[in-house]
């Protein structure tokens, strides 16, 4: 943030013009036909104008001094800075949700786009009206960070459903019956402790499978809370009723999806070999 207000404050209009200015000023005097080869106490018109130029540097050195040590400077900074993070995130949002929409169902992406749409008017709400919100641009950009999350947790669900999609209890379950048959009529015990691991182990892939489309259910429910959160408050933006209450509950939204994103990003890394 120190180097963009120092750049900032070099470039500031106000101070590049006020430099320009003074340097055309003293040009304009010091060129005067009238004025070339004379001097004034004793001085030379040239050496005069050299030092209003030393001058002029010195005010525009005080000037961006002064800037930088501004607190409306600062704040206006601070503004712009912001400002650029959530067309950045803005645009995040865009590209995540292409790149969701190729692993998404039918359904779901009729959900992605009233979750954009959604996005959209939470976005284009801070264009509209001429009074500066601190809280409303908080909630903007918690706002976008939960799309953000949104977007990222529906890729994996999506692509973990049809992970799971493709592998068949049935026919584990047809396994483990066939195995546990021939269990009784093995007299070698080695070759019984074989198939008793065999069935141990297509067990623990049916039970896993079980337990993550229950995951995959509790996550389905937190995609339907987003959308029906962001919904509620894009109402309440666009009405200009906001709270501090929003800021914390988007917060937690992120929070909560985040991990569940990970979980599934765990899952998907140490997934059900077949």
């Amino acid at each position: 943030m120190n180097g963009n207000l120092f750049y900032s404050a070099v470039f500031r209009f106000r101070n590049i013009t006020t430099l320009i200015f003074w340097c055309a000023l003293v040009f304009l005097i010091s060129s005067a036909p009238d004025l070339q080869g004379t001097n004034i106490s004793g001085i030379d018109i040239n050496t005069l104008a050299t030092g209003a130029y030393g001058t002029g540097a010195l005010l525009y050195v005080a000037l961006v001094i002064q800037s930088m040590f501004s607190s409306n400077f600062k704040e206006e900074m601070q503004r712009k800075e912001k400002k650029r993070e959530i067309n950045r995130l803005n645009r995040e949002c865009s590209r995540l949700s292409s790149q969701t929409r190729n692993y998404a169902s039918p359904i779901q992406r009729q959900k992605l786009r009233k979750i954009m749409q959604d996005k959209d008017d939470i976005f284009n709400s801070l264009k509209r009206g001429d009074d500066y919100s601190y809280l409303k641009e908080k909630i903007v950009e918690k706002s976008l960070n939960l799309v953000i999350s949104y977007t990222r947790l529906m890729t994996n669900y999506s692509i973990r459903s049809k992970e799971l999609s493709e592998i068949n209890i049935s026919d584990l379950m047809n396994k483990i019956n066939a195995n546990r048959r021939k269990l009784n009529f093995m007299k070698d015990d080695r070759t019984y402790d074989d198939v008793k691991s065999i069935i141990e182990m297509d067990e623990q892939v049916i039970n896993r499978v079980k337990d993550e489309k229950n995951e995959l259910e509790r996550i389905h429910a937190r995609l339907d809370y987003i959308e029906s959160m962001l919904s509620m408050f894009k109402h309440q933006i666009v009405s200009s009723i906001e709270s501090e209450e929003m800021v914390e509950k988007l917060e937690t939204a992120v929070n909560e999806a985040t991990a569940l994103d990970n979980v599934l990003q765990e899952r998907r890394r140490n997934q059900i070999r077949m």
